[in-house]
């Protein structure tokens, strides 16, 4: 008698090979069989998906739940969306090894780069380690929803070793270098999968410092690919400044996957300045894998942008001077003081004084934001329903469509302002690059930016929009996106035990409602330790997720089993 059965399941099996119907029988947290539908194979407890599809569970390989792994069980909204493995520790920050006295340095980093509220993060981490082996100890006694695996980053490591000559981004000496080298050897010996830095002067601290690590040179970075070699595994994964990556940064990511004989991965998005630099990184990988090199590009699967809204971290009436007389106030104060007239006469008609900052932020860019209409995201909307088409189809000022948009549903009301990978106005670099065979699907960024941007449902966008719903160009193969969100993302980081329904890997599995798929509206929630507040979006329509062969999710809701753990190395 087995334990589980999956009857009548609609299989995509996380291979690429087409759906087939399928019954998945589950023993002891493992899969023992794939049988044909109907098979009749007894068992304890059956599970009918009535034609339901049924996949891996979705392994994101790109998530910041370092801090928020010390509170939360169920590490949302990752587990709403069908995620049953997550991938922590990316971008250079993290929060060990952390000495005493650093603890303050790095919420200030985590949160400057993250957008993660250090109030929260003060309140919440647990702080039950100094070295990273400890802090892999200290996640190790816990249970989870689902599992998670951890990287090294640079931030911290450099932090530890140099101190303030660390943070300063100042040159390591060959002593720092051995160091920090013996400190990543040890972290990925003691189950780190992999070591994180970043290179983009867009991640600063809460105090406006670069990420250490940033200007770390050729030397340094070379130094930590000899631990990587020493240790026999882990990806080196970093977030580049996009437009340098051909010519700055290829030459040393070449030496180090030729030293470390282990995955580079380097963060691909489409910066509007240059829109079709994309191409070049993707040919050169095309050379690197030729030459036998392990190089992948981390993409996204749609834009990256920012949710306007009065809660969040930012939007454009923020810069004007009528708005920042009252921005400070509680939300509902904050409403009425919008409410007056002359208020919103300034807002609307009035240009500021500001060295044409206001313009700069809102009046040059009204083309490229959009009104958030009925709490359905648009990731891929035209620029006839943008603010600057709606104003003048209304004959009002920008302003105007702004501020009311952001008033409504009680202040609730939000705008999208993409900013990467909608350099054409579209979607279509983000369906090549999803085609590449050497791109890796990630860059949910689950767990961070909470005032800003709610991408950690990636997985449910990628099977709504790219396989379903897609209206202004060609969709992708639904086999083929499971694939790039289970198998793919699982072998990157050495997973071989998960990621694909065959018998003798884990039984991390999804029944999905396919054609009812869909997210709840976005909102602003106070969930987070100290009350701080996080952009969420749930999906509706996993009928079912299992982590080794526990069910965690039934309808949408938790049902209180946390059979998820920390994952130590790969396997």
């Amino acid at each position: 008698m087995h334990d589980l059965v999956i009857r009548n399941a609609r299989l995509v099996d996380g291979s690429g090979a087409p759906a087939r119907p399928a019954d998945v029988v589950v023993d002891a947290g493992l899969i023992t069989a794939v049988e044909s539908a109907g098979s009749g194979t007894a068992a304890h407890r059956s599970l009918d998906a009535d034609g339901r599809l049924v996949t891996p569970g979705f392994v994101d390989i790109h998530t910041h739940y370092d801090a928020q792994a010390s509170w939360d069980p169920y590490l949302t909204p990752s587990s709403w969306h069908g995620v049953t493995t997550v991938v922590m520790g990316n971008c250079g920050v993290g929060f060990a090894p952390a000495a005493p006295d650093r603890h303050e340095w790095l919420i200030a980093l985590m949160e400057g780069v993250e957008d993660i509220p250090g109030s929260a993060l003060t309140e919440g981490i647990s702080w039950e380690w100094t070295s990273f082996p400890e802090y892999l100890d200290a996640l190790g006694a816990k249970q989870y929803a689902l599992d998670l695996g951890a990287q090294v980053a640079h931030g911290p490591v450099r932090g530890f070793v140099m101190g303030d000559r660390g943070a300063a981004n100042e040159v390591a000496t060959d002593d720092d270098i051995t160091t920090m080298a013996a400190i990543v050897e040890q972290a990925l010996t003691a189950g780190a999968l992999g070591f994180s830095t970043s290179r983009t002067p867009l991640h600063r601290s809460r105090d406006g410092e670069l990420v250490p690590g940033t200007h770390a040179d050729e030397r340094e970075l070379l130094g930590i690919g000899q631990a990587i070699r020493r240790a026999g595994h882990g990806v080196f994964q970093f977030s580049p400044e996009h437009v340098r990556v051909p010519i700055d940064e290829w030459p040393w990511m070449r030496r180090l996957a030729a030293l470390t004989g282990q995955p580079v991965s380097v963060n691909l998005s489409q910066p509007d300045q240059a829109p079709d630099l994309w191409r070049e990184v993707l040919a050169l990988l095309d050379q690197a894998h030729a030459d036998g090199l392990p190089m992948v590009a981390q993409v996204a699967g749609r834009s990256i942008g920012v949710l306007y809204c009065l809660q969040g971290s930012v939007h454009p009436l923020m810069f004007h001077p009528a708005y920042a007389e009252v921005g400070h106030l509680p939300l509902t104060e904050r409403l009425t003081a919008l409410g007056d007239p002359e208020r919103r006469r300034r807002i609307v008609h009035d240009l500021p004084d500001d060295g044409g900052l206001f313009r700069k932020v809102l009046l040059d860019k009204a083309h490229a934001i959009w009104p958030v209409a009925d709490g359905a995201i648009d990731y891929e909307p035209s620029r006839d329903s943008s603010v600057a088409a709606v104003a003048e189809r209304l004959g009002v000022p920008v302003a105007q469509v702004v501020l009311d948009q952001l008033l409504a549903h009680d202040g609730n009301g939000m705008l999208y302002a993409p900013f990467f990978n909608y350099g054409y106005g579209d979607l279509s670099m983000s369906y090549e690059a999803a085609r590449h065979p050497h791109t890796r699907m990630g860059l949910s960024d689950a767990g961070a930016h909470c005032g800003a941007i709610c991408d950690g449902g990636m997985p449910t966008f990628m099977l709504t929009h790219w396989t379903r719903d897609r209206t202004r160009g060609p969709r992708l193969a639904l086999e083929h996106v499971v694939q790039r969100q289970t198998r793919q993302t699982a072998l990157l980081y050495g997973l071989g035990d998960r990621g694909l329904v065959a018998p003798g890997l884990r039984a991390d599995l999804n029944v999905i409602d396919y054609d009812a798929l869909t997210f709840d509206a976005p909102r602003m929630a106070h969930d987070l330790p100290a009350g701080g507040r996080r952009l969420v979006q749930r999906a509706l329509g996993y009928a079912a997720t299992f982590v080794a062969g526990v069910q965690t999710v039934d309808h949408d809701e938790f049902t209180g089993e946390l059979p998820g753990r920390l994952v130590r190395g790969p396997r």
